[in-house]
């Protein structure tokens, strides 16, 4: 069986610096750390269900309702989860994007179509996209800051894309896992338009912002019952462990560390889209913690002999060979990083 091929594969590649996966550079916070280590104490018991604890806390962080909030094992069992419980028969994607979108509508028999965003537009989301959302469709997902492009959709754009999609009774699946690393993520979220959108479920995690991918913790908000109800309703129920429920408890707690983070990737984002420029590869505007950029087609597995892993964005629909991905990493890393290109590059 072939399985979806992402960034992070360290397993069978060999790799000295990963800069396939999109994690905070700053690595694992020691509180998160100690939490997990804490939880070992507790693991001969079931982890709540319910997540109240953790529910609690991720409700006041996020200043919504705690009835709006679902969890999972991380983002994909939420995407998961929307496509089978809602079991959708049409939806759009606008392309390139994150993969395990089609995965989980075609695994539940749904009909995708695809809007695609254009090179020589920079990948940027057009106007024409909103007459593209009509009722018939059930569903559609768009992710902001999108992956892997790193662009970033207007809030305002965004707005008229909610009301287009309440307008039509289309469930607009907005992925904002990488929106904390916006430098102004409060002012980016759409989360303020819960209360009057019961068309709208916005989708994030732990996993990114707080470096836990191996943790597996993700959360969905919605303002719909209903819509939160049928996702439970094909979701196993342990699947949050007590583990991740205490990292989140903890991560909650990491404010300094996430504007350390932030400061970090504005910063070191800008060292490398210069560097690469001065390189002659085709950079994309990218807001988030990563950069997307077109280079020769031979550059992945070139990185791969330095022990550099890169993502290389082929197998992205919309996309084709050359078109590459790297993520922002600290200071000391980016500057070898860049030296090891310009070698292979020559």
């Amino acid at each position: 069986m072939q399985k979806h091929k992402h960034g992070g594969d360290i397993y069978s590649q060999n790799c000295k610096v990963d800069y396939s996966a999109n994690i905070n550079p700053l690595g694992v916070p020691k509180g998160i750390a100690r939490a997990v280590c804490d939880s070992a104490s507790r693991i001969q018991n079931y982890p709540d269900t319910d997540c109240r604890e953790l529910r609690t806390a991720l409700a006041l962080y996020e200043q919504v309702d705690p009835g709006q909030i679902i969890f999972g094992n991380g983002a994909a069992e939420l995407i998961f989860a929307l496509a089978a419980g809602l079991k959708p028969k049409k939806a759009l994607l606008a392309v390139p994007c994150f993969a395990e979108y089609a995965a989980a509508l075609e695994a539940a028999g749904c009909t995708v179509r695809y809007f695609r965003l254009l090179e020589e537009q920079g990948f940027v989301l057009q106007e024409n996209y909103l007459d593209s959302i009509t009722e018939d469709l059930d569903m559609l997902f768009l992710c902001n800051p999108n992956n892997p492009t790193g662009i970033q959709i207007p809030p305002e754009f965004l707005e008229r894309i909610v009301k287009r999609c309440r307008e039509c009774r289309v469930l607009m699946v907005l992925d904002e896992c990488f929106c904390g690393f916006l430098d102004e993520p409060e002012a980016n979220t759409m989360k303020r338009l819960l209360p009057e959108s019961e068309y709208l479920f916005i989708l994030n995690a732990f996993t990114k912002l707080y470096a836990m991918p191996g943790l597996r913790l993700g959360y969905g908000l919605c303002g719909s019952p209903g819509v939160l109800e049928s996702m439970q309703r094909v979701m196993q129920p342990w699947s949050v462990s007590i583990p991740a429920q205490m990292a989140g408890l903890a991560a909650l707690k990491e404010q300094e560390y996430v504007e350390h983070a932030r400061r970090l990737i504005q910063r070191e984002r800008e060292f490398l889209v210069n560097a690469l420029q001065e390189l002659g590869l085709k950079i994309y505007g990218s807001s988030a913690n990563f950069i997307f950029f077109r280079g020769p087609e031979e550059l992945y597995p070139a990185c791969r002999k330095q022990g550099y892993l890169i993502r290389d964005c082929s197998n992205y629909r919309g996309l084709e060979p050359g078109c590459f991905r790297i993520a922002v990493r600290k200071q000391e890393e980016n500057i070898t990083f860049v030296k090891t290109l310009k070698k292979i590059l020559k």
